[in-house]
């Protein structure tokens, strides 16, 4: 086990959804001897991580292990994500997803999470059909599925990732289901791509289309970047249904503009700005 620590950040920094992408198994927020905050971060081997700080070897011990222990439930409304270990005390109505991330970020904790599960939470999803974008952990689509939805799906380009979903999604007994592969327009089997985006997608083309797909669906959900959310936005605007609605998340609030003005030029209305830290959730909606 590979340990990262950086001074000065914070398990709600913009950098740390960086650390989880580059496959880091968990996080840790300690304060020094001398008063500073140190993040570390948890990973099976070295990593080029594009940010200042300082590797070392760990004993043979399972720290992630200690780290899983140590989560708690995180509750979004009427939605409740627990860990398999916790114990968790459910009202009328309330809805859980047991969920054990692995190597998929992913567990609630993060804002950029936090405020999509609420906006799921915060609708009426029976008979929808719900698409994650960038699915990760399988977090959003399960939790959609046991919110009543019609049928939920995830894709995303890493094939560890959905293995962690799918498994998560037996966990649960849900009946989301994830594919690997790129978001194609209904239009073509090519994806749009930003190639600066910073998540490592690189050239049109790194990754094939998912297939088996629905056409065009209810809501989509994305905790993506926002340089991907500019880059997608016509690809959503082609896959929602007529007053469809896409709710965005992962976008750092300084660029959430750039985002806005993404979705209006495809078609989409946006209807809602959140902000949370240093992190913005953005609701829009097809247009009549």
């Amino acid at each position: 086990m590979k340990v990262f620590r950086v001074g000065g950040l914070t398990g709600e920094s913009p950098e740390v959804a960086r650390l989880w992408e580059l496959g880091c198994r968990g996080v840790q927020e300690v304060t020094t001897d001398s008063g500073d905050t140190e993040l570390i971060a948890y990973f099976e081997e070295q990593v080029e991580t594009g940010i200042l700080g300082t590797w070392d070897d760990l004993p043979d011990h399972d720290y992630l292990a200690e780290y899983r222990a140590g989560l708690e439930p995180v509750r979004a409304g009427r939605l409740v994500v627990a860990p398999g270990h916790a114990r968790v005390s459910l009202g009328d109505g309330d809805a859980v997803v047991w969920l054990d991330p692995g190597s998929a970020f992913g567990t609630g904790h993060h804002e950029t999470t936090a405020m999509a599960l609420e906006a799921l939470a915060g609708r009426d999803l029976n008979g929808k059909s719900v698409l994650d974008v960038g699915s990760g952990s399988g977090l959003l689509a399960i939790a959609a599925d046991v919110l009543g939805a019609e049928a939920a799906y995830g894709i995303d380009v890493d094939q560890a990732t959905v293995t962690v979903a799918r498994q998560n999604a037996r966990r649960n007994r849900s009946r989301a289901r994830f594919a690997v592969g790129t978001l194609p327009s209904r239009e073509s089997s090519e994806m749009v791509v930003n190639p600066v985006a910073s998540d490592g997608l690189g050239d049109a083309g790194t990754f094939a289309p998912a297939r088996g797909l629905p056409g065009r669906f209810d809501l989509l959900v994305a905790n993506l970047y926002a340089e991907l959310h500019v880059a997608l936005a016509p690809v959503y605007a082609a896959r929602l249904l007529p007053d469809g609605e896409a709710v965005l998340t992962g976008i750092l609030g300084r660029l959430a503009p750039s985002v806005e003005d993404a979705l209006s030029a495809a078609g989409l209305r946006v209807t809602n700005r959140l902000e949370r830290g240093e992190w913005a959730l953005i609701e829009a909606q097809v247009r009549a």
